[in-house]
């Protein structure tokens, strides 16, 4: 990512139509949309209670929270959290993830920071 961008918007990353990067979080929309839509539709139409929906929308942080980058507590706590998270698809793709390095080959479009305003004193 740019030095200088808050964030990036991805079109075209391979095998992705549609990122957003904002420091290191990565969220593939499409899939992110479908996700959460779906266990929103879920609980909305009675087929699973909402504290189900809670922890099956947590299993993206659980898979976070096993990155290479962060220490080693807390690493095996993910992945005691991305086990559990297993009998629920845990074990698919990610849909919002912690990267550690940049993809090429993909248009990038950089957001800036927002302006800083001044406070004018009166």
């Amino acid at each position: 990512m740019a030095a200088q961008a808050a964030a990036q918007i991805r079109f075209g990353t391979p095998g992705k139509i549609l990122e957003i990067e904002v420091g290191r979080i990565q969220l593939d929309v499409p899939r992110s949309v479908g996700y959460f839509g779906g266990l929103a539709a879920a609980v909305g139409i009675g087929m699973i209670e909402p504290p189900l929906a809670l922890f099956i929308a947590a299993v993206p942080i659980f898979k976070m929270l096993t990155n290479s980058a962060l220490p080693a507590p807390v690493r095996m706590a993910g992945e005691v959290l991305e086990g559990a998270a297993k009998p629920v698809g845990g074990d698919a793709e990610g849909v919002v993830l912690l990267t550690d390095q940049q993809q090429s080959d993909t248009k990038v479009i950089d957001l800036p920071p927002p302006a800083k305003t001044r406070s004018r004193r009166r």
